[in-house]
């Protein structure tokens, strides 16, 4: 048994059992994977995934057992790695950051500007992807810090933590009608076109139930996957702009008006997300600490800690369980 064996048993779960994007993701052959495979099964004694012919459909009940041990393992792998780099390399390394358009655009800016002027040999990557593709980007180890409104709090293997509060706010053309009422209402704003997020981003949840619990049916127009493009329509007079709040700049959109609509939407909390059990270098523990200063090195630990505790006690509840329900 070696690691390679167990790369590929992990790759082929994640590639849904497909050896060609197996073999394309590790930069090796499909022939060597199904030979690394076969040998591995050979060496245990059992069949650890199920086949139809030579295709595999799925994960025996030996290989769904395996697969949790196989994750540990290479993760534990790759935290000795890590570990080392931080005696030998300690100010020296690469630093993934998943997150959404919004908080790369609007919110972390100073952070990472911060972050790099004490960090400058450090390799910081901005990876920008939907909150499912961050949650994924987390379970799979290749982000370390996780930064996002949605999907993250609740996920399987993430510890999360509050970063901070904001809300949506309505922007229009200078001169708009709606700029004229004093505390405005859901049911003024949806006399207009809209135009806002896609689903599933920058809390378009939280809007779609602020409306439903007002009961007022608004006419969505047109939806997009960052503020930047929302403000340029309703700048043309397309709609009327929903966006979060920290999106709006006095200086850059001097052709739009942002409304007082604090009382109309809930607040939205974005979350800091990191893997169970994966370790972090120094300097990932400096960057969550310059997003928010309560989270200091000991504070995310203890919290990933009890997160990884309370997860395992769960994990244990549903074993025995399911021992129970098979006797």
């Amino acid at each position: 048994m070696n690691f390679q064996q167990l790369r590929i048993v992990r790759e082929t779960v994640r590639q849904n059992f497909n050896l060609t994007e197996v073999a394309e993701a590790l930069f090796t052959s499909q022939p060597g994977v199904s030979k690394h495979i076969k040998d591995l099964e050979e060496e245990l004694g059992v069949e650890l995934f199920n086949r139809k012919g030579k295709r595999l459909t799925g994960l025996t009940e030996p290989g769904k057992e395996m697969i949790g041990i196989v994750e540990r393992l290479l993760l534990d792998a790759q935290n000795i790695k890590q570990l080392a780099s931080q005696f030998t390399q300690k100010d020296q390394g690469q630093l993934v950051v998943a997150t959404t358009h919004t908080q790369a655009r609007y919110v972390l800016p100073l952070v990472v500007k911060t972050f790099k002027e004490a960090f400058p040999r450090v390799h910081l990557v901005l990876q920008q992807g939907s909150p499912d593709e961050i949650v994924s980007l987390l379970q799979t180890g290749q982000a370390d810090i996780g930064v996002a409104t949605e999907a993250l709090d609740g996920a399987e293997q993430i510890a999360t933590f509050p970063y901070y509060q904001w809300h949506h706010a309505v922007v229009v053309p200078k001169g708009h009608p709606l700029e004229a009422l004093q505390h405005l209402t859901l049911a003024q704003i949806a006399e207009y076109p809209i135009i806002t997020y896609h689903e599933g981003f920058t809390g378009r949840s939280q809007i779609d139930k602020a409306f439903a619990d007002a009961g007022v049916t608004p006419d969505v127009i047109m939806s997009a996957l960052d503020a930047d493009v929302i403000k340029a329509y309703v700048e043309l007079g397309l709609g009327v702009g929903i966006v979060a709040a920290m999106a709006y700049s006095d200086i850059r959109d001097q052709g739009l008006t942002l409304l007082d609509t604090e009382h109309l939407f809930g607040h939205n909390t974005t979350m800091i997300g990191l893997r169970k059990g994966h370790y972090l270098r120094g300097f990932a523990y400096r960057f969550i600490t310059l997003c928010s200063a309560t989270l200091t090195e000991d504070v995310v630990k203890q919290g990933a800690a009890e997160y990884a505790s309370d997860r395992d006690n769960r994990n244990d509840d549903h074993r025995c369980g399911r021992n129970r329900s098979h006797r």
